[in-house]
């Protein structure tokens, strides 16, 4: 079949789909990419540092030294869902393709059927016995059908091209929905650990203002200090307390969040819990080459595979408008009845070759062919913008994680200020050195910068898992074995296979 393939493609109309070039870039942000402040924030702010031209690892969450985020990853990937369904998808556009290659070979049907007859005059039919005015008889038939069309235009090689494309563009989309899916279980177990940091920045300052209350009511039973300032204080209080339970319905939903992902339902909750101490920021940031960029991008390569399907269904469109050539046979037998179905003398047969071609359709077939034709520009248009949009995903990470450094080292040192100043104020209003509106400003103050300091560290973490995610993920070029999730999960070897569709 590949041999006949060969020969037909030769002759296929249509044009013959090549690759486009990776874009001519030399990096993803104008100038020199400078890495984030490598470390100069302290001790208290890690650096991290732009390794340019390395790839992305296939395990490329490991980087975040979590064993709970490594163990939640792979019992996704096994369990989840979408995934199972994109697998399923592959198996229709590859068993489709495969219909469709039968058609290079002839098609043979085969019927067997027997009519009992009533002859009204018997003396028209001499072969047949007669007993009286009217014959009844049996006529049994066996007749054997062979039909095959040459693909002498390539238009089945054109639909088998298509079909391919379409099972190509399925195993990207398997990609995609694997890197969401991954993508998505660490972003959402980082947000987990934001909002446990969040809770427990909310916790430490409700103890510091009940703290507080407690030394003005002592005050205030000595006379030191008045019912208003202690009334403020409880108010804030009560303020502060009115954070938490905002913040543990967004957790309970982060876990019910996480669960889903993990392809078990909610009362099934997961067993792994994350908090910031569970993640370590990676220190060296792989940043691929712009050329490794459109190979290793599934929506990317996807819309390559579009483009191929759209230029093989203009071959397809063409193919419709030239002379068609038609061959069949038909063999069998006729007999009175099934003993004599093969005697000598029952058997006929016949050969039959046409030709059509269409003369007059009111230019359907043209008109096709232009829409054809139109959807290869549309889908032309579609890869380029999916590959200005690829770029843009990595510059944006790039300038998000750059941003970062900065913001992190600003918000630690105004949590470390804030708590400084909040210290000192405490210690004043124990020797009634200060007003309950300098206490209030400070706790205020306090609170929010310890917040602040939680979502921008999780914030940075969560860049980072963006960058691996728009430099496409790891996914191994090739891993399309049946076996792919070891393959993917870097438990198995790569196949060798070529990186660009041919």
């Amino acid at each position: 079949m590949g041999i006949l393939a060969l020969a037909i493609s030769g002759c296929a109309v249509g044009p013959t789909f090549v690759a486009p070039p990776a874009p001519d870039a030399d990096g993803y942000v104008r100038g020199r990419l400078a890495s984030p402040d490598p470390g100069r924030g302290g001790p208290a702010v890690a650096g991290q540092h732009f390794v340019t031209g390395a790839d992305v690892s296939a395990r490329w969450w490991s980087a975040f030294k979590s064993p709970p985020l490594n163990q939640l990853v792979r019992q996704s990937v096994d369990r989840n869902p979408n995934l199972q369904a994109a697998e399923a998808a592959i198996r229709v556009a590859r068993y489709n393709a495969l219909a469709q290659r039968g058609l290079y070979f002839p098609q043979i049907s085969g019927n067997s059927n027997g009519a009992d007859y009533l002859i009204a005059n018997p003396g028209q039919v001499p072969p047949i016995p007669t007993t009286g005015p009217q014959s009844q008889y049996t006529l049994v038939t066996h007749q054997l059908t062979v039909s095959f069309v040459p693909d002498v235009w390539g238009a089945n090689f054109r639909a088998v091209e298509n079909l391919d494309a379409v099972t190509e563009q399925q195993l990207f989309q398997l990609e995609a929905a694997y890197l969401a899916l991954t993508s998505n279980v660490v972003t959402a177990a980082i947000q987990e650990a934001s909002l446990r940091g969040q809770i427990a920045a909310t916790r430490r300052i409700i103890g510091i203002e009940r703290n507080l209350l407690d030394i003005l009511k002592r005050q205030l039973s000595f006379g030191q200090a008045a019912q208003a300032d202690v009334l403020a204080q409880d108010a804030a209080l009560a303020q502060a307390e009115q954070l938490l339970p905002p913040l543990d319905k967004q957790l309970a939903q982060q876990r019910d969040l996480l669960t889903a992902l993990a392809g078990q339902l909610s009362a099934d909750e997961i067993e792994q819990k994350f908090d910031l101490a569970h993640f370590k920021l990676p220190a060296n940031l792989p940043v691929s080459l712009p050329g490794k960029l459109v190979d290793q991008r599934p929506d990317v390569r996807a819309a390559e595979a579009n483009m191929h399907g759209a230029s093989a269904l203009v071959g397809v469109a063409i193919a419709a408008r030239l002379p068609n050539i038609v061959l069949s046979a038909n063999g069998g037998s006729t007999a009175y009845n099934i003993a004599q179905s093969f005697a000598p003398g029952t058997g006929f047969y016949t050969i039959v070759a046409g030709a059509t071609m269409p003369i007059f359709d009111g230019l359907t077939l043209y008109n096709k062919q232009k829409a054809a034709e139109a959807a290869l520009e549309q889908a032309e248009a579609q890869y380029r913008a999916t590959v200005i949009t690829a770029f843009q995903n990595v510059a944006d990470a790039l300038r998000a994680l750059q941003a970062d450094a900065r913001a992190i080292k600003a918000a630690v040192h105004a949590e470390d200020t804030a708590k400084a100043s909040l210290d000192i104020v405490q210690k004043q209003l124990s020797a009634g050195q200060v007003n309950q509106l300098a206490v209030l400003n400070a706790q205020q103050t306090y609170l929010t910068a310890a917040v602040i300091r939680v979502q921008t560290e999780a914030n940075r973490l969560s860049d980072t898992a963006a960058l691996f995610m728009a430099l496409g993920g790891g996914w191994p070029i090739g891993c399309t074995t049946p076996v792919w999730r070891e393959c993917a999960l870097g438990d198995a070897p790569v196949p060798v296979t070529t990186s660009k569709t041919q």
